[in-house]
């Protein structure tokens, strides 16, 4: 999975980084997202859809003719939907979440934002969403945007993790820690 996660990575990126320029360049940025965001849930919620983009049994060009047809259909910003239709062209279309993410990364930095991944054991109430950012900007002087997820296997407490640096303090981890620490004693 590394290995994979690795080689979309080396696809993504100069994908990710030449609509990044493009619509920084035609100050686009907001609107680009915004279709970008659009498409990611698009795919998030359509399995067949999903399928669709990964399958290498249907060719490029069908592909490009579908999205064509998709795009017709939709409001898509023209960059953005001339992107996909490179991308589609081009064989890439496997590579398109992580190229949406990579494309994220980059204007959240341009923005002048950090991203945290946040789970916890249920979702989290506005106010809790809203008293975490404000503490997570606190510490590390920038604003940060939250990507949330729902794991019940924690019990309870947060798993933070902003970069590299990862704050756990689920109940699930002290729980296991104590686990140890009696296996220890006893």
């Amino acid at each position: 999975m590394a290995a994979q996660n690795s080689v979309l990575t080396q696809i993504a990126r100069p994908y990710a980084s030449a609509l990044f320029d493009l619509a920084s360049s035609e100050n686009q940025l907001a609107s680009v997202e915004t279709s970008l965001s659009d498409v990611s849930r698009l795919i998030g919620e359509s399995a067949d859809f999903s399928r669709f983009l990964r399958s290498p049994v249907i060719t490029a060009d069908s592909k490009a003719q579908a999205l064509d047809a998709l795009l017709a259909k939709g409001k898509t910003n023209a960059l953005v939907a001339n992107f996909l239709k490179l991308i589609a062209k081009n064989g890439r279309l496997f590579a398109l979440d992580a190229i949406i993410a990579t494309f994220r990364e980059l204007a959240a930095k341009a923005r002048g934002e950090v991203t945290a991944d946040v789970t916890s054991a249920a979702p989290l109430s506005a106010d809790q969403v809203k008293a975490l950012s404000e503490t997570l900007k606190a510490k590390l002087g920038k604003t940060v945007t939250l990507n949330q997820f729902v794991d019940a296997s924690l019990i309870g407490g947060l798993q933070v993790k902003v970069g590299s640096q990862m704050i756990d303090s689920s109940l699930k981890t002290k729980l296991a820690a104590m686990k140890i620490a009696m296996k220890e004693v006893g």
